[in-house]
């Protein structure tokens, strides 16, 4: 029997002065799943969740004689791609929020791709940094339009909003229908591919190419500033940050050239390319790292995206029953240490990069007689180093100095046969922070260093040290080649499997049985004004 299908929403305290963890509390998201490939959220319970996470965190506070008149700042983490449309009018949404992860724009992708010249998905590529796919906003607000009715009507009467799930949750704190605003931060924009990553502004041709009114668009503010305020506790300036860039800031990476890895249901790695745009030749997309003020210069970063990560391990509990845990899963991995010939691609929504290929299925392949569960356990962690290696891979290529180390965080971090092994497989060392909450920890640190705020000093000099735990290569680079070289073998076998015309597999979604509560899918960041608390 699969487990219910949940996401986690959290809020977390921190120390302005210390960086230290304050209080957390965290709930339960739950996922929809409509039809196959199809992935859905309630805005509404994303919200009432908010605001019962805040409560709570507040009640924490008192209990640790901590007052709440001391919190100077909110900062809200997102998925950065999730596509929710609502009545401005009235509040309420139009239509569930349309996840990340979701498939049902493939056919939409494939419609607007016959108008580009040369089928080229990477048309607009100098303007976003993106290629045309299903997991960015603009194609699913696309489909909104053509399928929603109800949407469609709203925006012909001048009521509808746009926004990724930052943009609702700001709207709605800060007065909904009550004079609420309507903004998100240039990283988030950038995910819509309808954003000018050098212009920072919405680009009028790629809003016409999509037929997107500019009218429903929210305004595009900095990372670090003050955009409003918390209605319901009358306390606290709001800033946002999109999840993979709260994990940069959080793991202190503002060099050129320092990347870290998240490993949540996907995986995303990001390297900071200061003040200059770099265009990938090798499949990796170019996004703003973060914009630190309102009038400080925008920073970006070149990302790997990776769809199935942490997701892999639940759907060996949850799908095959291999283990109870996911915990067991690594217990199971442990005993072999081997896969056995045994290679696992799990790609279960296409491709992301540096393949970007939506017709790529999850395969098992070198299976034998021998082949037992442990020895799947261990090519679906290998698996998610192995995507992680070719990513790496890629932005080696496109930077042109490797990495000397990989910073890392997020859930599966936990996993320290995973650790060592992608230490093996990427022939570097990976370097894990002791504080688990670094997307969290970014967010605030963005939101305490807004002018007005000013409690977090992001000078280098002025950062705290962090702790961490740190992993070495064990085995030596021929045996890691080998691997690898089996694994893009089996990646090849993977594509080619599925197309938005071929018949329906039924209404049993791919991802019915995938629960994602490893990845935060939004987080409430309050930062507690360190001066303060002495008094």
């Amino acid at each position: 029997t699969a487990r219910p299908k949940e996401m986690l929403l959290s809020t977390t305290v921190f120390n302005a002065e210390t960086a230290e963890l304050l209080s957390h509390h965290q709930v339960e998201i739950k996922q929809e799943f409509p039809r196959e490939g199809w992935v859905e959220q309630d805005p509404k319970e994303i919200l009432n969740s908010v605001y019962e996470c805040v409560e709570r965190t507040c009640e924490k506070m008192n209990e640790l004689n901590i007052d709440i008149a001391n919190i100077r700042a909110i900062g809200v983490t997102n998925q950065r791609e999730t596509t929710v449309v609502w009545d401005k009018t009235t509040g309420e949404p139009l239509y569930n929020a349309i996840v990340w992860l979701d498939l049902r724009t493939q056919s939409t992708v494939e419609r607007l791709l016959k108008r580009i010249p040369g089928k080229n998905k990477t048309f607009s590529k100098f303007k976003t940094g993106l290629p045309l796919s299903t997991y960015f906003s603009a194609v699913k607000l696309r489909w909104l339009l053509d399928n929603v009715e109800e949407i469609r009507r709203a925006v012909e009467d001048g009521r509808a909003m746009f926004g990724t799930v930052d943009s609702w949750l700001i709207w709605s704190l800060t007065g909904g229908t009550n004079g609420g605003i309507h903004c998100t931060d240039v990283t988030n924009a950038s995910r819509t591919m309808l954003f000018n990553i050098h212009s920072l502004e919405w680009d009028p041709d790629l809003c016409k190419f999509f037929d997107i009114p500019m009218e429903i668009l929210p305004n595009v503010r900095s990372s670090s500033e003050i955009y409003g305020h918390l209605i319901r506790k009358e306390i606290s300036h709001f800033q946002c940050l999109g999840d993979q860039h709260a994990a940069l800031v959080g793991q202190m990476c503002f060099r050129d050239g320092q990347a870290k890895n998240t490993y949540g249901t996907g995986c995303f790695l990001l390297c900071n390319t200061g003040q200059k745009s770099v265009f990938s030749e090798h499949g990796l997309i170019t996004t703003i790292a973060y914009k630190m003020g309102k009038d400080k210069p925008a920073f970006y970063a070149l990302e790997g995206s990776v769809a199935i990560a942490g997701a892999v391990v639940r759907w060996l509990r949850d799908n095959l029953g291999i283990a109870k845990t996911s915990q067991e899963v690594e217990k199971l991995a442990a005993e072999v240490g081997t896969s056995y010939g045994c290679y696992f691609v799990p790609a279960f929504s296409g491709l992301y990069a540096p393949y970007w290929e939506p017709s790529a299925r999850g395969i098992i392949c070198g299976l034998t007689q021998f082949t037992n569960k442990n020895h799947i356990a261990f090519a679906a962690l290998e698996a998610v180093c192995f995507q992680t290696r070719e990513i790496l891979d890629a932005m080696n290529k496109d930077c042109g100095i490797p990495l000397r180390q990989l910073q890392v965080d997020g859930g599966m971090t936990n996993n320290k046969i995973l650790m060592q092994l992608q230490s093996d497989i990427l022939c570097i060392p990976v370097v894990k922070p002791s504080m688990p909450e670094t997307t969290a920890l970014g967010a605030a640190m963005a939101a305490g260093a807004a002018e007005g705020v000013e409690v977090w000093s992001l000078n280098p000099g002025d950062l705290s040290a962090v702790t961490c735990e740190r992993f070495e290569p064990q085995i030596n680079p021929e045996e890691s080649e080998y691997r690898y070289a089996r694994w893009k073998k089996a990646v090849m076998k993977s594509m080619g499997w599925e197309s938005s015309e071929g018949p329906s597999n039924g209404d049993s979604s791919i991802f019915c049985n995938l629960p994602l509560s490893i990845f935060i899918m939004s987080s409430m960041v309050i930062l507690i004004g360190a001066k303060y608390l002495s008094g």
